[in-house]
């Protein structure tokens, strides 16, 4: 007996880290994943092509696990469901990945990932629309989350209209021969390029939303997940299709294209819905979103290595707001969860129990410490809906 209670304690602490560690496990992916897409694009890659492939690679990997492991818990697909997953495969696989493929080759990868810090605000700023979040003005934690959300949005603008100066972390000042001649194709579509990168996270955001409701009518995660992956397929090739009419972008061999395509299907498309789905559905989709500035600098560390990226100060600059405004937002959320546990820990140790009366608006509660007369100890109770409550025997 002495055994079991150190096991159950270190259960209870593995269960509550859980989400945390699979979040930033995903952020370690998607950096990877901006690093190999950027190189690939560069490459002269199309980035819905890279989508599709994506998607089809993520299809493949997670449906037989969906079938197999999911065979008895998996509900009916309703109408409704399917409308809601057709919904979900353009958000995310279509919508948001052709943004932010094209955003990034406007940019960077480094200011691409930076971008994707205001994503939890914006999700924030939804979740209160649909009420998936409450804010309390009279309470210190939830005018937290508020300014926080408009930290984060201000360091977004701020990385949208101020570029500033270089700086060069590695390199010594030498910089490329060709600088000057390049700066003004750069300049123009650097605008053009962020506003891509927020609409993407715009769509990331719906997404999450959305997948919040639909896990709450089709509780299957790798289920709900091989099937927005399929759909993305499906509303992806439509898409490329018509933006896209030369077969030949369609080829891809053992190069830099084929590590994209696998590597952000399985570890960014596939293993990324699954996870986001199961947190989801413990933490909220507020939660999910938070992690994203550990992804930021990654990314920053691996471009200006491998990619010889140059970082702005205007960059550094709105990224330090976006992540004290996020972690403001995310102190204020973790206040919200341990004050709205409160009330069902006080509960559960007053051992009280409450007796539901369907013929009034009034109940009953018994304390553990109240005794029952009777042979059966039985209570029985007379009732009437427009008089005092009775006790008799």
């Amino acid at each position: 007996m002495g055994d079991q209670a150190p096991c159950g304690m270190l259960c209870i602490k593995v269960n509550r880290v859980k989400p945390y560690l699979a979040m930033v496990s995903l952020q370690f992916g998607y950096a990877g994943m901006y690093i190999i897409s950027l190189v690939s694009l560069k490459h002269g890659m199309s980035h819905f092509v890279l989508a599709v492939y994506r998607h089809v690679v993520a299809t493949l990997v997670m449906a037989p696990f969906a079938l197999v492991l999911e065979r008895k818990i998996r509900p009916k697909l309703t109408l409704s469901v399917f409308w809601r997953i057709l919904i979900l495969g353009f958000l995310e696989p279509v919508l948001d990945q052709n943004l932010y493929y094209l955003g990034m080759k406007y940019t960077s990868a480094t200011f691409a990932s930076a971008t994707v810090n205001v994503l939890p605000a914006i999700t924030f700023i939804m979740a209160i629309i649909f009420r998936l979040e409450t804010v309390n003005a009279k309470k210190l934690h939830s005018l937290a989350k508020v300014i926080g959300t408009v930290i984060t949005v201000s360091g977004a603008m701020v990385m949208t209209l101020y570029k500033g100066p270089l700086i060069d972390f590695i390199r010594s000042g030498g910089g490329s021969h060709h600088q000057g001649t390049t700066t003004d194709s750069s300049d123009k579509h650097w605008l053009l390029g962020t506003l891509m990168l927020l609409g993407s996270c715009t769509g990331w955001s719906a997404f999450f939303i959305l997948q919040s409701f639909t896990l709450k009518m089709y509780p299957a995660e790798l289920s709900l997940s091989s099937l927005i992956c399929l759909m993305g397929v499906v509303e992806g090739a439509a898409v490329s299709f018509i933006m896209e009419r030369d077969m030949s972008i369609w080829r891809i061999g053992f190069d830099s294209r084929l590590l994209a395509a696998a590597y952000s299907g399985i570890v960014c498309s596939g293993i990324a819905y699954y996870v986001q789905g199961v947190v989801i559905r413990e933490r909220g989709p507020v939660f999910v979103t938070s992690f994203s500035p550990l992804c930021m600098i990654i990314t920053a560390s691996l471009g200006a290595v491998v990619l010889a990226e140059q970082v702005h100060l205007g960059s550094i600059f709105g990224a330090i707001l976006i992540v004290f405004g996020l972690y403001t937002v995310v102190w204020g959320k973790s206040k919200d969860g341990r004050l709205s546990s409160a009330p069902s820990l006080a509960l559960e140790k007053s051992g009280a129990q409450e007796l539901p009366i369907t013929n009034g608006d009034r109940s009953i509660k018994f304390d553990g410490n109240d005794s029952i007369d009777g042979a059966d100890g039985v209570v029985s109770l007379k009732i009437q809906a427009k008089s005092p409550i009775t006790q008799g025997t």
